[in-house]
């Protein structure tokens, strides 16, 4: 028996990876995460299969559920929006299934950052104007930052911020990150990504917090900051350029110093 943590991805059910969608389709039981996984993904799910939505239920009674899962050896498919490595809370899961002994599998999805990226138009690094991105989040209820990580902190990098679970404090967000980045910053708000109900927003750091207010968004949304979302001008990139060396396979030969 295994529980198969996975990666329901931002919210189109095409969106599954492969190896995802066969997981789905063969568990006996699943856990979903509430509405944030589609009706579209649990109709994956085989005839007679348990279907439970966690979005209320406490982490003990969870593991009540794997722990009978367990018992009658039935895999388990426990759906996680995106991708299980980012904000899905499933260290803490993890930690009590190794300490019962329970075996678990991740299996990635495409993450909420990549589908806004994919939104937008945009690429989130771009030759000679941004090259990091920070995937990044608000102290809240749910979980407080670390030292260091705040957002006035991480904003001195002056790297593309992809900031989650913040779009109800905008305000905060924009207070923090205008002294680093400021007012004409481009940047860009996307609730829902790949969903029918997707909403776009884009402004500057100076006037994003009234388009959020108006529009309504509050959760199911990512923040993207930074010069890359307006850059204009820049090189190629070395990948497409006639001086790069290349075997035969087409990829790059090293310099030898």
């Amino acid at each position: 028996m295994t529980v198969y943590f996975i990666g329901a991805g931002p919210g189109a059910a095409d969106l599954l990876t492969l190896r995802a969608q066969k997981l789905i389709q063969r568990c006996e039981v699943c856990l979903y995460a509430g509405s944030i996984v589609p009706e579209e993904v649990l109709e994956e799910a085989p005839e007679g299969a348990r279907l439970i939505n966690t979005a209320r239920m406490p982490l003990d009674s969870i593991m009540e559920v794997i722990r009978q899962a367990h018992a009658e050896g039935k895999d388990v498919a426990r759906l996680q929006s995106g991708d299980p490595s980012i904000y899905s809370a499933l260290a803490e899961q993890a930690r009590r299934l190794s300490a019962e002994g329970i075996d678990y599998e991740i299996v990635p999805g495409v993450p909420a950052f990549a589908a806004v990226a994919a939104s937008l138009g945009h690429e989130l690094t771009v030759p000679t104007v941004g090259q990091t991105v920070i995937l990044t989040r608000i102290s809240g209820r749910a979980s407080a930052m670390p030292e260091g990580e705040d957002l006035a902190t991480l904003a001195q990098s002056h790297a593309t911020l992809c900031i989650h679970l913040a779009a109800h404090d905008i305000e905060r967000v924009v207070e923090e990150l205008l002294p680093e980045y400021g007012a004409h910053c481009p940047v860009a708000v996307v609730a829902f990504a790949s969903r029918p109900e997707e909403k776009i927003l884009r402004g500057q750091l100076g006037d994003i917090a009234q388009q959020v207010r108006d529009a309504g968004i509050s959760r199911t949304a990512v923040i993207v900051v930074g010069s890359v979302l307006g850059a204009e001008g820049f090189p190629d990139s070395y990948l497409y350029s006639d001086d790069r060396p290349r075997d035969a396979e087409g990829r790059t030969i090293p310099c030898v110093r």
